[in-house]
């Protein structure tokens, strides 16, 4: 049978004229429009939070800054890092640049203690709330400082180093001398070793700040004493860096694990000697706990929330929020239950 193509476009026709007409009946008839979708509702704005670290040197700032990134992440925050590696002019030029990402609070750890209160007067004018981070701005009144009991860390060196060498001749390789933690932990040990070196129990050799806590310049200060008098019975270091610093230059003399060496940190390295015998002690502060609390506290300042922190400390002309951490003295004996416990350190790295 032959197809009529005339009969075929009738039919067309006819089918889109009734399309037309049911369309039109549902207009005008009361039936309502189809609704467009849903406009998208903006999404809140994520809080920004800048961290500006003195240095990533030592291993111990690598902890602070990947536990307070994660710890943001989760939080659901922004967060921008940057490092100043032990130069002043560049931490400030840094801030300068966190504050154009548009942070709303600072996580300072600050390279000097006193010229970093520019930081923090330059945050401040730009609305941006200051956490001065384990180290102390002087003369800054920043929103809160978070640290260890750092006069307890110097406590608790003294007394290791006192009931394993309770006579006998001591050097002391504190930290840099622009950071306040080292002035802090001097009052702490002093406190413990003034009156044992005031009755001629003990004999402080040396007493050395080592700037920028740089270990070659901690390593030929215990060289030069050593060339002078060997008899020495212990070691008080800053931190983990500085009494390995220490120990190396005590092996070159064959007196590595002879010589009672402490430090702070723990540190794989450090770990890792208190099994060998070389170092005596270590104060293990647990990072976590300080770089959790830093981002719940940076969260609160950004959204105007109270801190609920009624402790204060002088900053030398203010007087700030603080809150600080316990620290544990680690020996070979406690390593497992703390350090390791944690989480802190690998048993099979320290124990490799």
């Amino acid at each position: 049978m032959r197809f009529n193509k005339n009969y075929g476009l009738n039919v067309l026709l006819l089918i889109l004229l009734l399309l037309t007409a049911f369309n039109f009946y549902g207009v005008w008839c009361g039936r309502p429009p189809a609704r467009p979708a849903a406009a998208q509702q903006p999404q809140k704005a994520r809080i920004r939070i800048g961290i500006s670290l003195g240095t990533l040197k030592e291993e111990r700032w690598v902890h602070d800054r990947d536990i307070m990134v994660a710890k943001a992440k989760e939080a659901g925050a922004e967060v921008y890092v940057q490092n100043a590696n032990n130069d002043d002019t560049d931490q400030v030029d840094q801030v300068k640049y966190l504050i154009g990402k548009g942070i709303k609070v600072l996580i300072l750890v600050p390279n000097d203690m006193k010229k970093a209160a520019e930081i923090v007067s330059m945050a401040h004018k730009a609305g941006v709330k200051v956490i001065s981070y384990d180290r102390l701005v002087l003369d800054a009144g920043v929103d809160l400082y978070l640290s260890f009991n750092n006069e307890e860390v110097g406590r608790l060196m003294a007394k290791a180093l006192l009931a394993a060498r309770p006579t006998g001749n001591y050097v002391i390789l504190n930290g840099a001398p622009n950071d306040d933690n080292s002035l802090q932990i001097k009052a702490g040990y002093d406190s413990v070793l003034g009156p044992r070196e005031k009755d001629g129990k003990i004999k402080v050799l040396e007493e050395y700040f080592t700037p920028n806590w740089l270990e070659e310049l901690a390593f030929r200060k215990m060289d030069s004493v050593l060339q002078k008098n060997r008899d020495v019975q212990a070691v008080l270091a800053g931190d983990d860096s500085l009494a390995g610093a220490a120990i190396e230059a005590l092996s070159e003399y064959r007196l590595a694990g002879k010589v009672q060496v402490v430090g702070q940190d723990a540190d794989l390295a450090a770990c890792r000697r208190l099994v060998q015998g070389t170092q005596l002690m270590t104060v293990y502060k647990p990072i976590d706990k300080l770089a959790s609390l830093a981002i719940k506290m940076g969260l609160r300042l950004a959204k105007g929330e109270p801190l609920g922190i009624s402790a204060t400390m002088s900053d030398g002309k203010y007087l700030v929020p603080y809150k600080f951490i316990t620290p544990i003295a680690v020996e070979r004996s406690n390593l497992d239950s703390t350090v390791l416990k944690d989480g802190y350190q690998n048993r099979e790295d320290v124990y490799h």
